[in-house]
């Protein structure tokens, strides 16, 4: 299939989604060569459905978003990694939008941020002012803006992986991956707004505890 030449695997880590894999592997644009979901320990029938769309299905068994993703990155094939959220609050129809982005910024590695949200049902007050605490946190660390710290929806080429220190369990590692292609003078980031709305299945973030750990780990890996 390819995409301009470069071959492109998108990686989805789930846990109990269910309804949101379908729906986005139903809407999977066919120039992606490889689909990876990743199964973090799913109860319900994540993995037959989809294996129902011919998806690779991973399994995980030490639970977190870094080891889900960590799993993922190294069944890659792909010369570009795409990253999606199993719950389908992230634009899968974007895809297309964000490739022609990453190749047009000339970029290594592409955040797509949810700011300004849109969709006002698709994040509470009080997940905004953390993600802007922790988006602050990271720019002022780091010397360089990065509007949405948290986002889960990346474009990188498969080959800065090598270069990389990436060591989060959880959900820092949203964080970290940022951090190591920021730091790296030789990876070129850049940042681009998608349209991100309410998802569906149980949530799994703990915007309190979740939020203090990633600030803790931001300033522990600055000063590392």
């Amino acid at each position: 299939a390819m995409y301009k030449g470069q071959s492109i695997t998108v990686v989805i880590p789930c846990l109990n989604e269910e309804q949101g894999i379908e729906q986005i592997l139903r809407r999977m644009p066919a120039f992606v060569d490889e689909v990876i979901v990743v199964d973090n320990g799913s109860t319900d029938r994540t993995q037959e459905v989809a294996r129902s769309f011919e998806a690779q299905v991973i399994q995980e068994e030490v639970r977190g978003y870094g080891r889900s993703y960590r799993r993922g990155f190294a069944s890659a094939r792909g010369d570009i990694i795409i990253t999606l959220d199993g719950d389908h609050s992230y634009p899968v129809d974007a895809l297309s939008y964000l490739l022609e982005a990453f190749f047009h910024l000339e970029v290594d590695f592409l955040n797509a941020s949810r700011f300004p949200v849109r969709d006002r049902r698709a994040m509470s007050f009080k997940h905004k002012v953390g993600n802007l605490i922790l988006s602050l946190a990271m720019s002022l660390l780091y010397l360089r803006w990065v509007r949405d710290s948290q986002s889960g929806m990346w474009v990188f080429r498969r080959s800065i992986l090598a270069g990389m220190k990436l060591m989060a369990d959880g959900m820092a590692f949203s964080e970290e991956i940022k951090i190591e292609a920021l730091k790296n003078p030789r990876i070129r980031f850049g940042e681009i707004s998608i349209v991100y709305s309410s998802r569906l299945g149980e949530k799994k973030l703990n915007p309190w505890r979740d939020g203090i750990y990633n600030l803790w780990f931001l300033v522990k890996k600055r000063l590392g």
